[in-house]
């Protein structure tokens, strides 16, 4: 097991996962410090001490979310041939996509990252795209937020993934 994984019944793991549903579920603003601690049955001193406050926690989720939906979308990419690049690209969006909304990871997602954090959705875009471009990168990464934000919103997850799927394909 990975150290940054806390075990999942500590008072600290189980702050990660009511955390991943609260955020997943709910713009960052509308999480508070008291609704993370009820969901984790802890106090909010515990989060504090774990995690320095809110924003830490976010920052410590959101970086495992990320690491989970990019395993995702490099897989599905690399299971296409090299030469495909509008393939492999699409494929990654309506996996990550996929992926992102069944695992109720939606509000979470659909933003940037905050503050100085790199956007490493973008950046793993743009190295599927031939050639390599930044811009596209963060093109491509910011119409797969607005793809994930509309569902989170209330859009149905299938009209919004076709559309996605148009998007990669033209």
């Amino acid at each position: 097991m990975r150290e940054w994984i806390p075990v999942s019944t500590s008072p600290k793991g189980r702050l990660v996962l009511a955390a991943a549903r609260e955020f997943g579920s709910r713009p960052f603003d509308e999480v508070t410090v008291a609704d993370l601690a009820r969901a984790a049955e802890v106090t909010t001193g515990a989060l504090y001490h774990h995690f320095d406050g809110k924003l830490g926690i976010y920052a410590f989720v959101r970086t495992d979310v990320e690491r989970r939906v990019l395993d995702r979308m490099e897989g599905a990419a690399a299971a296409l041939p090299k030469g495909s690049a509008s393939a492999r690209i699409g494929a990654a969006l309506a996996v990550g996509f996929d992926f992102a909304i069944k695992a109720g990871f939606a509000w979470m997602l659909a933003e940037p990252p905050m503050g100085d954090e790199p956007d490493t959705i973008a950046r793993a875009l743009a190295e599927l795209c031939a050639p390599s471009s930044e811009e596209l990168g963060a093109m491509l990464a910011a119409s797969w937020r607005a793809a994930v934000g509309a569902v989170a919103r209330g859009g149905d997850a299938a009209t919004v993934r076709e559309a996605l799927g148009r998007l990669s394909a033209g």
